[in-house]
């Protein structure tokens, strides 16, 4: 393991890639679900291209700050990063219809295929064999409605495969939050979406809290 990405009471165990592969697309849905497992190819020695495709974002202003904040410990890491087209339009209309689905379901589903499917033609297109995506550490999230989209992308190529890692194994979700804070990561507050953020908003009402102000939180 690199001696900078050793820590005093975190040490995880050297991964490998399927087909001893050692270049990955690693599809990234934001910083604070990102650190933790850029932290674990780092120390693996795998040859990690980060690539952020997230038009479910809303609005532009999150997206931005979202963005800016995965490609900044990119940077830190020496991570190339690959910032892909903000297409809400196409995002809206592949969720038309879908509006009033909850988390984790019909509307989450179509999300995550649109994002997996442009994953996997960019690996396809710039000799990724192997594409994972960050969003399975998060425990609000389903991992196999995640993983399911993610096989359902690469089975569109040939050459193509999606890695299901668990990421959140070996104290992975734990480790997500300690890197959360120890680089001060922005923290949203909803999943992303323009729908997440009305449904948070409404349990928010209903639960005599405050509304989500943007920009505003980070981890400490």
């Amino acid at each position: 393991m690199r001696e900078d990405l050793k820590h005093k009471n975190y040490e995880r165990p050297v991964i490998q890639m399927p087909g001893n592969e050692n270049s990955l697309l690693l599809h990234s849905c934001c910083a604070p679900c990102a650190g933790e497992i850029m932290e674990a190819v780092a120390a693996s020695k795998i040859d990690t291209t980060v690539y952020f495709y997230n038009p479910n974002i809303h609005p532009i202003e999150e997206y931005e700050i979202r963005k800016e904040e995965n490609k900044r410990y990119c940077d830190k890491l020496g991570f190339k990063f690959i910032d892909a087209d903000y297409d809400k339009d196409n995002w809206f209309e592949r969720i038309k219809g879908l509006e009033d689905e909850p988390e984790r379901g019909a509307r989450c589903t179509q999300c995550f295929d649109m994002r997996f499917e442009r994953s996997a033609l960019y690996a396809h297109e710039n000799n990724f064999k192997v594409f994972a995506t960050t969003l399975g550490i998060s425990r609000w999230k389903n991992m196999n409605q995640i993983n399911d989209s993610g096989k359902r992308a690469a089975q569109r190529y040939k050459t193509v495969e999606y890695w299901d890692f668990n990421w959140r194994k070996d104290g992975g979700s734990s480790r997500m939050i300690e890197i959360s804070k120890e680089e001060n990561f922005y923290q949203q507050e909803y999943c992303g979406c323009v729908y997440s953020l009305r449904d948070t908003n409404r349990w928010r009402k209903k639960n005599n809290r405050d509304r989500i102000i943007r920009g505003v939180k980070f981890y400490s």
